[in-house]
């Protein structure tokens, strides 16, 4: 697994053994980041379930001005913290070590406003999706023109529509799909 393009295009990033974590592979990282395309410069980006930080290091690379890795299971967050410290990245970055919605939530009463939130449990764990995403759709945690973008098997459909998200493009990739959700109504 290797960063794909910009600040630190082709380093090498790691992972943990056996099937603990399931990283968004090369060829989908790079179709997400081809679709963000020059709005990840200076956005501030959220990468949830964030396994081995690929994503947020990606959007740093990219050019992205603030990440925060949000991941609850602790070797996981171990292999982030090492990536980087091997990129040499020490600012412009919070590590939350928790539960996805708990951590969503601190993010809310801070009144920060993220461009992009990218959601990608594992997909054992179907009912994370829909537990994450109608939080989102109920919470003002997501800046004016912001998107959420969920990483999810083909299997697994999610809705096209919550109360303010609703979903505008869908990239099959595989036996992976990538849905963005952008807000259509003010809370």
């Amino acid at each position: 697994m290797r960063v794909i393009a910009g600040k630190y295009r082709s380093r090498t990033l790691r992972s943990l053994k056996g099937l603990e974590l399931r990283p968004t592979t090369d060829r989908l990282r790079e179709t997400l980041f081809n679709v963000l395309g020059p709005l990840v410069q200076d956005s501030f980006f959220v990468d949830c379930f964030a396994g081995t930080g690929a994503v947020g290091i990606e959007a740093l690379s990219r050019g992205a001005r603030e990440v925060i890795f949000i991941e609850k299971h602790r070797p996981a967050v171990a292999v982030i913290r090492k990536n980087l410290d091997s990129l040499g990245i020490r600012s412009s970055v919070e590590m939350r070590s928790g539960d996805a919605l708990d951590e969503l939530e601190k993010l809310s009463k801070r009144k920060l406003l993220p461009d992009f939130i990218y959601l990608d449990p594992p997909y054992k764990f179907a009912e994370e999706y829909e537990n994450v995403l109608e939080f989102l759709d109920a919470a003002q945690l997501l800046a004016p023109g912001g998107r959420v973008i969920a990483e999810h098997t083909r299997r697994l459909e999610l809705p096209s529509l919550l109360t303010r998200l609703e979903r505008s493009r869908m990239i099959v990739q595989g036996g992976s799909v990538l849905s963005f959700y952008r807000l259509v109504r003010a809370a």
